[in-house]
């Protein structure tokens, strides 16, 4: 297998596989791919450790099925294009370790690779969209490959180091780093309903990846220009905006479709 991620702003990854190689990605993710490529479904890795993974998965709202892309009759290509502007790159995860990643950062991973919900806390209001902080789970074995809006800013910290980050901001994080999540009361928080200011307390020792322009954030910055007068924090906003009018004004402002 050989993966290239093409692209600046708004990267690609394309995936080259051999006969019989096959990659997992949740439903809808696939961009493009040769016509050798077989599409199947599938709830994962086999065995009671995947069964009890699928069963997290569900339990946070995920989907019970996955998609699996396999080169049926010599090489074919599997293409995932990322949603945002942003970096696509790969994370190694070997037995007994893994990765959390924020809720829409997983693209795709070799069939080794075992996705879950890590953990999941809703907040009042805001422009989540019932969907709360939602952190995915990668263990097993093999390569995985995440998408992270806007810039990505990477910090290893020591054993026992914290940094205190909005969880709009936290995109990828190795699972021996301990995470909590605090509200700060006393400063109005427009993107959460203004019930406090929530953050997320990750503490070292291990490797956190950061994303500058998460989707939640994007769609409150543009709210005051695309609807109307409709406030950052309303429910009209939390479900129009993050959906279809970013996704416009970022088409615009690219020159196409995103």
């Amino acid at each position: 297998m050989h993966a290239d991620v093409k692209g600046t702003t708004a990267p690609v990854l394309e995936l080259q596989l051999d006969a019989g190689e096959e990659v997992v990605s949740t439903q809808g993710e696939l961009s493009w791919m040769t016509p050798n490529v077989e599409l199947s479904q599938t709830t994962g890795t086999g065995g009671s450790h995947g069964l009890r993974a699928t069963l997290k998965r569900v339990a946070g709202g995920g989907g019970l099925l996955l998609t699996r892309y396999r080169a049926s009759q010599g090489e074919g290509m599997v293409a995932f294009a990322a949603k945002l502007p942003g970096r696509i790159f790969p994370v190694e995860i070997a037995a007994g370790s893994g990765y959390l990643v924020h809720r829409h950062g997983w693209l795709c991973a070799t069939s080794g690779v075992v996705p879950s919900v890590g953990f999941q806390q809703s907040f009042s209001g805001g422009l989540w969209g019932g969907d709360g902080f939602v952190l995915e789970r990668l263990e097993g074995e093999g390569t995985a490959w995440v998408e992270l809006a806007g810039e990505t800013v990477t910090y290893e910290l020591a054993a026992g180091q914290t940094l205190l980050v909005h969880p709009g901001h936290v995109g990828v994080f190795a699972d021996s780093v301990s995470f909590e999540v605090t509200r700060v009361p006393g400063i109005a928080n427009k993107l959460f309903g203004g019930d406090g200011y929530h953050l997320v307390a990750l503490t070292g020792p291990g490797t956190i990846w950061l994303q500058s322009m998460p989707l939640p954030i994007l769609a409150g910055a543009l709210a005051p220009y695309l609807g109307g007068g409709q406030q950052a924090g309303s429910g009209v906003v939390a479900g129009g905006l993050a959906g279809g009018l970013a996704g416009g004004a970022l088409g615009n402002l690219f020159g196409g479709n995103v």
